[in-house]
């Protein structure tokens, strides 16, 4: 198949070994979620030589009876740490309010089970997004939204890892809220409701640390990127105010695909089924950053 014959909603791409795999969140209808993506409970992978033709989906990740999480799987994303992989995922169930959990296997293609059975986020917080990011002294992290559907503003946080992964080992910073964007826009007309989605850690040109994130400006959903001022996850972070794309299309992250060139993924429309994931080169210019179609 081709990519755009992928429906899937907040792709990932890691590239190994001469293959890449795709990962996201299923999008599938029933009455009771008619919005595509809710009752899903669990997670495939497509793979591919050349980011043109894939092969799957595969599952890597089918939830029984005993896993803490019943609906709602969201957002999976893969990292090597310590040579097994490790997936970071958002969950929720009739008795806990929306979490990430972390998951393990020793093959990007599965199947993988829990670290722990239960979310390594705060437990009395709707949150979401998690993704790992290591600190240059070699420490785990968690960086991951706190949802707008119970704070109003979403933020994006951070809390330091068990170098095991099996828990958060320091209290939840803020890094940055929504609106420190400033031309977000509430997705509610009756109530304030400014999201943050999806953020994704990367390093720019001059090796400071930066963060992929989505939220709502008035074209739509739109892809933004945050930086810090000191090169670590402990700066203080600043939200660039020129959007990476605003054309419907976010909940993305980068990768390096096996010719060097840096490219980026994310899905487009931002409309329950019709989302297909969508690569492009990413560049850096002064400072700035953009995308542009491949060329193949």
């Amino acid at each position: 198949m081709k990519l755009n014959d992928i429906n899937i909603r907040d792709p990932f791409i890691l590239p190994l070994g001469g293959k890449y795999y795709l990962y996201g969140t299923r999008v599938r209808f029933t009455e009771e979620f008619p919005y595509g993506w809710g009752d899903q409970r669990g997670f495939d992978v497509y793979e591919s030589a050349d980011l043109i033709n894939w092969d799957g989906p595969v599952s890597i990740f089918e939830a029984g009876g005993g896993f803490w999480g019943t609906s709602e799987f969201w957002a999976p994303e893969i990292h090597i740490y310590r040579d097994r992989f490790y997936m970071f995922a958002s969950f929720i169930s009739e008795k806990t309010r929306r979490g990430t959990s972390i998951l393990v296997s020793d093959d990007p293609r599965g199947p993988f089970e829990p670290v722990v059975n239960h979310s390594v986020t705060p437990a009395d917080w709707d949150c979401l997004d998690g993704t790992l990011y290591i600190d240059r002294l070699g420490r785990p992290h968690i960086v991951f939204c706190h949802e707008w559907v119970q704070i109003g503003t979403g933020t994006v946080c951070e809390a330091l890892l068990s170098d095991d992964l099996c828990r958060v080992v320091s209290e939840p910073r803020v890094l940055w809220s929504a609106t420190d964007f400033k031309r977000d826009v509430s997705i509610s007309d009756d109530s304030d409701a400014y999201i943050t989605d999806g953020p994704f850690l990367f390093r720019d040109a001059s090796g400071g640390l930066c963060c992929l994130w989505a939220s709502f400006s008035e074209k739509g959903y739109c892809e933004l990127v945050s930086r810090s001022d000191s090169g670590e996850i402990g700066g203080n972070w600043t939200v660039c105010q020129d959007p990476v794309t605003e054309t419907d299309g976010g909940h993305g992250m980068l990768f390096t695909d096996f010719s060097g060139r840096i490219d980026f993924i994310m899905h487009r429309p931002n409309r329950a089924g019709s989302e297909r994931p969508e690569i492009y080169s990413f560049t850096e210019t002064h400072g700035r950053f953009s995308i542009a179609p491949l060329e193949n």
